[in-house]
């Protein structure tokens, strides 16, 4: 009988961990990211100014950084992302207007393994390191 009920009990625990979307949201407004990739907005480089110029080199450098680390490229096509994770948790961010240089170059770490990373371009690629390597 406890062999049973042992049985019975990991079968419900197992369901209960392993559950997929059953709500029925449409996810059609979201762009849905499931690969190991960077995720960028497409903007039109707008210079002119040192801090926008320091922006958009740093932003190419840390691509450049990421490609070498094997993260491929993804233009954000749509306002809302949904990060959906390995273990099928998801993370969904909405992106509002961008209001500065920063905010229009942004640039997000994904790993389907680990959370979403919001990369500060006014650091180096330690940030983007300790990610890779946790």
């Amino acid at each position: 009988m406890k062999r049973v009920l042992f049985i019975l009990g990991l079968a419900v625990f197992g369901f209960s961990c392993n559950q997929t979307r059953t709500s029925g949201e449409d996810t059609s407004n979201y762009d849905i990211i499931t690969e190991k990739s960077y995720v960028i907005r497409e903007v039109k480089p707008a210079g002119g100014d040192p801090e926008t110029d320091s922006i958009l080199i740093r932003k190419q450098e840390m691509t450049s950084y990421l490609e070498r680390q094997g993260f491929t490229r993804h233009v954000a096509a749509k306002e809302v992302l949904m990060f959906r994770r390995s273990n099928r948790q998801e993370v969904v961010i909405d992106l509002p207007a961008p209001a500065t240089a920063a905010a229009a170059n942004m640039i997000i770490v994904f790993d389907p393994m680990k959370n979403p990373l919001f990369i500060n371009l006014k650091k180096d690629t330690t940030q983007v390191e300790h990610y890779i390597n946790m």
